[in-house]
Formats: structure tokens, C-alpha cells, sequence
């Protein structure tokens, strides 16, 4: 099993000293924070995709190819890849070049962003999102397939004889996540695709991502990729850490309280026990994890978010040691025991890397 951390890139004020990171020291903060998720053993570092402030996350395909120069083996990933606004033909070749540099360490979680003024200003309506996100995953699909293809579609211009360059490397595309919170069809396109699905609820209650993730792997089987349990799951997640769960909460209130998104809003409290949310001790994490199993199956991927809200580097760094010497390693072990034979334990990798085999491709209806 697979375990990382995946960041947004938000530019936030920090509650406890007012301080407001510049971009330059977020930027920078991004690498060393991947940089130390593979000195403690994670497996996977993935950025989002945001165009607007107070976000850094507008270019992953720079920073996963500057973070891939100075690492061995973190893979590296996208949090989301804005398949509704960003040409597929671009996404084909920016991606596959990123492949080759990094020597295949490389994989993508397509989704359709949070941020609604983004259609606009990429040239495309809102309303079109879903539709957007079906027909450019077709088309990059077969780009990196066909050597030559001609295409013809509803958004943009149709194509005759084009070839994406590079082509993927060894000829094997990089594996694809399709990231949902909410959206029944995008867990019904990764199910088509035998594509994985990864289900981001650090903002839902267990019983919506249960329904979601079951969908998916229904649909899954029914396509014929494999039996439901087999299905290639995905699992988001949020943590603050301290040795006593109590120093944890104290410290982490302030930016809780004030984070984007769910800031004066809910109680810390109910926000815990409403969501995956954990705030505590190490153990707790450990305990909080290994319960998302009951409700999502054995499941291949999961990934924390840890550098959000204003919490300067240092605490996060501290929160990636404690990952990797008390929450991971236990989180492995537990998993595995629990694991039956014939569920794969990763995600498909490419065979560059190592490990997991990569899957068959099935045919589908483009």
C-alpha cells in the first residue's frame, strides 16, 4: 500500500503570528516538504492545479519535474489535473515529458477543480464541466495509445493525424486516478477505463464516500477489469500531530478556526466527528485510518494533508517525521495483515519503478 501526502498550495495567513508567506518561500516550501517525504519513508508526494490566489499550484508539471531531479524514489503525482480546462493534447505531451525525466515515477489524478471561475477564464462554461471531463479523458486516453489519431469532438478542434510527442515512456502511459468528492459519472468514467478512483473526503461524512467508492468498484467489475474488491481505490485524508492529543488540539485550533474553506464555520469538534479529520496522537491517526477500511474496502493509496491552513514549515516537517516513524510503518503492517491475496496491495506503477505490474489494458468505447 502506498502512502504520501498531497498539498493544495494555499498562500495562508498564519493565525498565531499574522505572518503571510510570499509565493517564493511557499514555492520553496512545496520542494522541501516533498524533499522530506522521502527522507522518512513516504511513497507519494502530489500537488494540485489551481490558476487563482492565494494558491502556488498553477504549473505541477514544473514542480513534480523539479522535485523529480532532486529525488530517487518518490513517486510523484498530481492532486488534481484540470482535465476540464487543460487541452488533453497538452496534458498528453506536458505529462509524458515529465514521465521520461523522472524515469516513470510519475502518475495523475484527473479532476475537475473547485474553482469556478477557472472555466472562464481557460474559455470554457461551467455548465460543460462534467461533459468537459468525459470527452478530453477520451481523447487523452487514445493520445497516448495511438501513434496517430484523428479525432472529433464537441470542445475543441478536431484532429487529423496527429501524434503527441513524446510518446509515453516505454510506450506505457502513466497510470490515471479519476479525483471526485461528489460526482457519480467521474466514478463511473474510472470504472470504464479500469482506471483507479480516488475519493477525497477530508470535507465528507464516511457514508457519502462509502456510496461513492462502492459505485466505483460495482462499475468496475461490470466492465470487466476485475472482481469490486479488486477495484484501484484511493483515499484522501487530513492530520495534526502532537505526543499528547491534547498539545495537538491546543496548537492546531487557531488554524482549524481560520483555515479557508471550512474556517469559522463548524467546531473542530464536529468537524472530527463528522469527518476524516484526526487530531490527536500518533495512535489515534493510526487507529482513525484503519477504520476507513470498514467503510472504503482494501484500498491501495492513501494520502494526508499536512501543509494547509498557515502552519509554517517547521510543524510541517515535524508532521512528516511523525508519519514516517510511528504512523506509517504501523499503517502498513496492519493493512497488509488484513489484506486478502488476491487484492493488489498498489496502484499500477511503471515497470521502470518497480513493484505493482501494470495493468492490462481492457477495450473501451472511446
Amino acid at each position: 500500500m502506498q502512502f504520501g501526502i498531497f498539498t493544495v498550495g494555499d498562500v495562508t495567513t498564519d493565525p498565531t503570528t499574522g505572518r503571510t508567506p510570499s509565493e517564493f518561500e511557499r514555492i520553496k516550501a512545496t520542494v522541501a516538504i516533498a524533499k522530506k517525504a522521502e527522507e522518512v519513508g513516504l511513497d507519494v508526494f502530489a500537488t494540485g492545479e489551481h490558476h487563482n490566489p492565494p494558491f502556488i499550484a498553477s504549473n505541477p508539471t514544473a514542480t513534480l519535474a523539479y522535485i523529480g531531479a532532486q529525488t530517487e524514489r518518490l513517486l510523484l503525482s498530481t492532486s488534481t489535473t484540470l482535465i476540464t480546462t487543460t487541452d488533453p493534447v497538452l496534458i498528453a505531451e506536458d505529462y509524458a515529458k515529465v514521465q521520461h525525466l523522472v524515469d516513470g515515477r510519475l502518475d495523475l489524478m484527473m479532476g475537475r477543480g473547485n474553482t469556478g471561475p477557472v472555466y472562464p477564464w481557460f474559455g470554457k462554461d461551467i455548465r460543460d464541466g462534467i461533459s468537459l471531463a468525459v470527452e478530453n479523458y477520451a481523447l487523452l486516453h487514445r493520445l497516448w495509445r495511438e501513434d496517430v489519431v484523428d479525432w472529433e469532438g464537441k470542445h475543441r478542434t478536431p484532429l487529423q493525424g496527429y501524434t503527441a510527442t513524446p510518446r509515453p515512456l516505454d510506450g506505457v502511459p502513466p497510470f490515471v486516478w479519476h479525483g471526485s468528492i461528489r460526482s457519480p459519472e467521474i466514478a463511473e468514467q474510472a470504472a470504464y477505463y479500469g482506471d483507479g478512483f480516488f475519493a477525497n473526503h477530508i470535507f465528507w461524512p464516511p457514508s457519502h464516500t462509502a456510496r461513492m467508492v462502492d459505485l466505483y468498484r460495482r462499475r468496475f467489475e461490470h466492465y470487466g477489469h476485475g472482481t469490486a474488491d479488486q477495484a484501484i481505490v484511493g483515499l484522501g485524508g487530513q492530520v495534526f500531530m502532537r505526543k499528547n492529543s491534547q498539545d495537538a488540539v491546543r496548537e492546531f485550533r487557531p488554524y482549524f478556526d481560520n483555515a479557508p474553506v471550512y474556517g469559522h464555520g463548524p467546531s473542530l469538534e464536529d468537524f472530527t466527528s463528522q469527518t476524516p479529520l484526526t487530531v490527536g496522537s500518533p495512535q489515534e491517526v493510526i487507529e482513525r485510518t484503519l477504520g476507513f477500511r470498514e467503510y472504503a474496502g482494501d484500498y491501495q493509496r492513501q494520502l494526508f494533508l499536512v501543509d494547509h491552513a498557515g502552519l509554517p514549515l517547521t510543524t510541517v516537517l515535524e508532521q512528516l517525521d511523525l508519519l514516517g516513524e510511528e504512523v506509517v510503518p504501523a499503517l502498513r503492517k496492519e493493512f497488509e495483515a488484513l489484506r486478502p491475496a488476491h487484492v493488489p496491495s498498489d496502484p499500477p506503477v511503471h515497470p521502470a519503478v518497480g513493484g505493482a505490474p501494470v495493468h492490462e489494458e481492457q477495450e473501451v468505447v472511446a
